[in-house]
């Protein structure tokens, strides 16, 4: 049940359009990975996606029938939640996430970052 103190999300990019696209059980497992973020804790499937400078950046991984799906989302911002990313694991090499995909997340960061300073004013 939200409260006053919870956090808002944020939709960046097109990833409520590519999370909508995700099976229906991937989709309630992301959405009850990122009310955990908006209550300020951290949901047990959470980690640390690397290459970002921190803690600042999550990804939640989730195995379906179809497939692996992945939801990327950053709790670094007081204002707000931003989910960055959502898409379904495709690469090649194991666990690495694809370099087309790290740029996606790079790019849409630093728009939540300039969304969170409006929000800030």
């Amino acid at each position: 049940m939200a409260t006053p103190s919870d956090k808002s999300v944020i939709w960046i990019g097109s990833s409520k359009k590519d999370l909508m696209a995700l099976p229906v059980g991937v989709r309630k497992f992301f959405g009850h990975a990122l009310d955990f973020s908006q209550r300020g804790e951290q949901h047990d499937a959470a980690k640390i996606l690397h290459g970002f400078g921190g803690a600042g950046v999550l990804e939640v991984v989730e195995d379906d029938i179809g497939g692996t799906y992945r939801a990327v989302y950053t709790v670094k911002f007081a204002e707000a939640v931003f989910v960055l990313h959502c898409s379904q694991k495709k690469s090649k090499r194991g666990i690495a996430t694809p370099k087309e995909d790290m740029d996606i997340i790079h790019a849409r960061l630093k728009i939540a970052e300039a969304f969170a300073k409006e929000l800030r004013k």
